[in-house]
């Protein structure tokens, strides 16, 4: 296998819908962030490959009009997925390990606010028995965190404990949409959104970009003194129809992390989109009460569309490059209520 880095990671997001840029203007000035961080220009790029999708844009091809951000010469290797930044980040590192290619440039985009994001989402569910039932996606996160308070898995306090730390850390997070942390007792005063979660239980709904870096070998040690290693990365699917799930649970992610050794993480960086989910996850990938959650703020502070797991591996990779860390671990869900997940770990030894 070859080792392979995250040398380079950017994002941008709009707090405001009004007068949102269009996806290459959000595109432009993250590549040319990029291009600074590494030395690189385009003709440095072996392979690009984006994240996004048709249904949230509205029409078909729409990656299509992202690649002018790239530019039109030299021609490039492109490739897409329907997927966050993170399994666009897999297949890239695929591309590396094939030796096709040194080094990949991934980006991802999604622009909510061209239409309803919990109705749209309906779009990915099993399209015969709960597609045309129109569930959006709060609705079935909400029979989610019910079922977990159901069966005494957690409650609403340990929900609140989850928003009000991720909020107080995103205070450092000059791309957080939404920071602050107050106390649980105030959390928990608020009004209910979709019972039993409250709207701080969700996570914002905003358009944003984000990009990432691959280099393999010394391509790597170029850019980096102190590279994020990509030592493990593993994914898994849970069932379509969510009345086969165990909904307290996610068996995807269990299985992904228990593909990969996590022993020695320091840092853990969850793309969990509610509260809940959270606790969900430490419980399904063993992480202890060692283990630092989403010193970003996580996804509860910001959440662009097709680019939220994606900034959760950027987010560990800085841990890395700063020395703040020696090993993390970066996690991405797509689907309803975690229904699939990629997870892998980062380490600083060269």
């Amino acid at each position: 296998m070859r080792d392979v880095a995250v040398v380079g990671f950017a994002q941008r997001q709009m707090p405001e819908f009004d007068g949102s840029p269009t996806c290459v203007e959000l595109l432009v000035p993250v590549f040319k962030e990029l291009y600074e961080q590494t030395g690189w220009t385009r003709r440095d790029v072996g392979f690009w490959c984006s994240g996004s999708s048709d249904y949230l844009a509205g029409r078909s091809f729409s990656f299509v009009q992202a690649v002018d951000a790239i530019g039109v010469i030299p021609p490039v290797n492109e490739s897409h997925v329907e997927m966050d930044l993170a399994w666009a980040m897999y297949e890239a590192w695929i591309k590396i390990q094939t030796g096709e290619v040194d080094t990949a440039l991934v980006y991802a985009f999604g622009k909510s606010s061209a239409g309803v994001l919990r109705r749209t989402l309906a779009l990915q569910l099993e399209p015969y028995t709960m597609t045309p039932l129109w569930p959006d996606t709060v609705s079935l996160a909400g029979l989610q965190a019910r079922a977990g308070i159901d069966a005494g898995a957690w409650d609403e306090r340990a929900m609140a404990e989850v928003v009000n730390r991720s909020l107080t850390d995103a205070e450092k997070n000059e791309y957080a949409i939404r920071k602050g942390g107050s106390s649980v007792e105030e959390l928990l005063a608020r009004p209910l959104y979709a019972d039993p979660l409250r709207k701080h239980d969700c996570s914002p709904v905003t358009d944003g970009v984000a990009a990432l870096v691959l280099a393999a070998g010394d391509k790597a040690r170029e850019v980096r003194d102190r590279p994020a290693w990509l030592t493990g990365i593993s994914h898994s699917i849970d069932p379509m129809g969510m009345g086969v799930r165990d909904l307290t649970r996610s068996p995807s992610a269990q299985r992904a992390g228990a593909a990969l050794d996590l022993g020695g993480v320091e840092v853990a960086e969850l793309h969990a989109p509610f509260s809940h989910q959270e606790l969900i996850l430490r419980q399904e990938l063993g992480l202890g009460d060692d283990v630092v959650i989403n010193p970003s703020g996580g996804a509860l502070a910001s959440n662009p569309m097709f680019s939220g797991g994606g900034i959760r591996v950027g987010e560990a990779a800085t841990r890395i490059w700063s020395g703040e860390a020696d090993k993390t671990l970066a996690h991405a869900t797509s689907g309803p209520a975690l229904q699939q997940n990629l997870v892998c770990t980062l380490e600083g030894k060269n």
